[in-house]
């Protein structure tokens, strides 16, 4: 028997809303209930998780479906019903849902926007029509559990997905909440906020945050996350008109003002102490006849098109987000770039941070040549060579097209952080490439960097060789030696935290950082091993304290 719910639903029209009365009751509910990421790890097994993860949903079915067949819908686990109807796009009887969620029912879902319901019998079915899944995430600042709203994936859905999709959090959200520094801050701004994660990181350590996106869906599923998540907030302002999330007084709860805007025009005049940015950063064809085949092959999604072309929109968004920075204030986004034929990545991109005027460090952490780019952005917005190859191969010429114009080589992703100089000093340019594994959080490494970039530039080569240094917990030194060979030919300074890089260090370096415990200064050390060595003294300074201020800058060596 077909179900009345048994074709794709059509994506619901409005975002999810509900009052703080609902809103508590819902999150009681799912914490309840297990569905954590932990709780649907445990449900699914290793095997099925990780298909799901992939976006394979035949083993997860199967491990639901062996968990819900023959037993009655208060008999179920609450983890399998959950998963059914918001992870894998199923359909699921009212009782077992009011089973699940006692607190909330599938009357409750349906009154929210969640879901839609063939009937009120306990056997009609209820479907999902917009995603709601556990998040599990480690920042800077600790371990944060939550639960996030969004407009549901093709998985779910059954059919591709809108233009006005909005994403909930995926890989490149992930990242930046990683990395971003978790200082305490008055005022933060989140530009381009989606579903609003990366404001509710902010949440906790920024007394007010302000958070913008072009799209009023996607302000209205922030402002449901954030009711959802932060305890005692409460809710006000018409939709289209900056609603505004406050906690009461006393209650810890920061600010969070909603603004409907591109980037930073909602925000002209106005400073803050962090900004953080997950833009519309995919590179897109826009013009000529590439533009308009892709427009026609797979039309525009705000949450991954800004409109641009090639990668402008990053390059602007550098070179103007001082404007709304704070003395001190740091900025941090992700971004693609792209590297054109004779032109190194480093001056095309260092260019931006030379216009921006702000202390500027870009990490590349991956590289794709166009056609991968092609393929992985096509296949983003749900067309596939063999579901639609006419389809496929316009989208992907176009793109080849739009790139040889520019004779772009290759497209580079990664992270930016900028900051706002709070006194008069040379400003830091680092253009670096890590495409290998890095110890996340990065954030806090991040921070222990850039503070130690403001402690390096107020001192001489005299001053630091006064201070006194202390070596990381982290650091380890790595030796390789010829066989029968009494000493080492290679010596490896390896950082175990952060970007764990690897330094080559001589033997008078690696003996300088094994003899770093707070005790004696730099240049009594080196003094030291300048005799050990049978070398002159001021020679061995020279070399040795450029090498020092990068192991310093690098979080190796400390100030004492």
């Amino acid at each position: 028997m077909t179900s009345p719910l048994s074709a794709p639903a059509p994506r619901a029209d409005a975002a999810p809303h509900a009052d703080h009365a609902a809103l508590a009751a819902l999150h009681a509910d799912l914490q309840a209930a297990g569905f954590t990421v932990d709780g649907v790890a445990d449900l699914l097994g290793d095997v099925a998780a990780a298909a799901l993860h992939r976006e394979q949903a035949v083993p997860a079915r199967r491990v639901v479906d062996a968990a819900t067949t023959g037993r009655a819908p208060g008999d179920r686990d609450p983890r399998a019903t959950l998963a059914s109807l918001f992870l894998l796009g199923g359909e699921v009887p009212r009782a077992a849902l009011d089973a699940a969620l006692p607190g909330t029912g599938a009357a409750g879902l349906v009154r929210a926007g969640l879901a839609v319901a063939a009937g009120e019998v306990d056997d009609d079915p209820v479907r999902a029509v917009v995603d709601l899944a556990p998040y599990q995430a480690t920042d800077a600042q600790g371990e944060v559990r939550w639960w996030l709203a969004s407009d549901q994936s093709e998985l779910a859905r059954g059919g591709a997905i809108a233009n006005d999709h909005v994403l909930g959090a995926g890989g490149a959200s992930l990242t930046l909440a990683q990395v971003t520094i978790r200082d305490e801050v008055d005022r933060a701004l989140d530009l381009g906020t989606g579903c609003g994660i990366q404001a509710l990181h902010a949440s906790r350590h920024a007394r007010s945050v302000v958070a913008t996106d072009i799209s009023e869906r996607a302000l209205d599923f922030a402002r449901f996350n954030a009711g959802l998540n932060l305890a005692g907030a409460t809710v006000s302002g018409a939709a289209g008109s900056g609603p505004t999330m406050r906690g009461p007084a006393g209650s810890g709860t920061p600010a969070l003002d909603l603004r409907r805007g591109s980037l930073l025009d909602p925000v002209d005049g106005e400073l803050f102490d962090l900004v953080v940015s997950n833009p519309p950063f995919v590179i897109t064809p826009h013009a000529g006849d590439a533009g308009r085949a892709v427009a026609d092959a797979l039309g525009a999604y705000e949450y991954r098109d800004g409109g641009r072309a090639g990668d402008d929109l990053v390059r602007d968004l550098i070179t103007s987000v001082g404007t709304v920075l704070a003395p001190g204030g740091t900025a941090q986004l992700l971004g693609n770039w792209e590297h054109r034929r004779g032109e190194p990545w480093t001056e095309r991109v260092g260019a931006w941070l030379d216009a921006a005027g702000l202390d500027g460090w870009v990490i590349q952490r991956e590289l794709l040549d166009p056609a991968e780019y092609a393929e992985t952005w096509i296949r983003d917005g749900g067309t596939t060579p063999d579901r639609d190859p006419a389809r496929w191969a316009a989208a992907y010429g176009a793109w080849l097209d739009d790139f040889a114009s520019r004779d772009v080589e290759a497209i580079g992703f990664g992270i930016v952080t900028l900051r706002r100089p709070a006194s008069d000093r040379p400003v830091l340019r680092r253009l670096e490439e890590h495409t290998g594994a890095v110890r996340q959080p990065l954030g806090a490494h991040l921070a222990a960097s850039l503070a130690a970039h403001e402690w390096l530039a107020t001192r001489s080569d005299d001053a630091l060789a006064a201070e006194r240094l202390t070596t990381a917990e982290d650091v380890s030194e790595e030796r390789y030696l010829t066989p029968g060979m009494a000493d080492p030919n290679v010596v490896v300074i390896r950082q175990g935290d952060g970007l764990g890089r690897g330094v080559h260090a001589s033997s008078p370096l690696a003996a300088l950082v094994g003899a770093c415990d707070g005790e004696l200064t730099v240049g009594r050390l080196v003094a030291a091993i300048a005799a050990y060595f049978e070398v002159d003294g001021q020679a061995l300074a020279a070399e040795l304290l450029p090498a020092v201020r990068n192991l310093v800058r690098d979080g190796f060596l400390r100030p004492s």
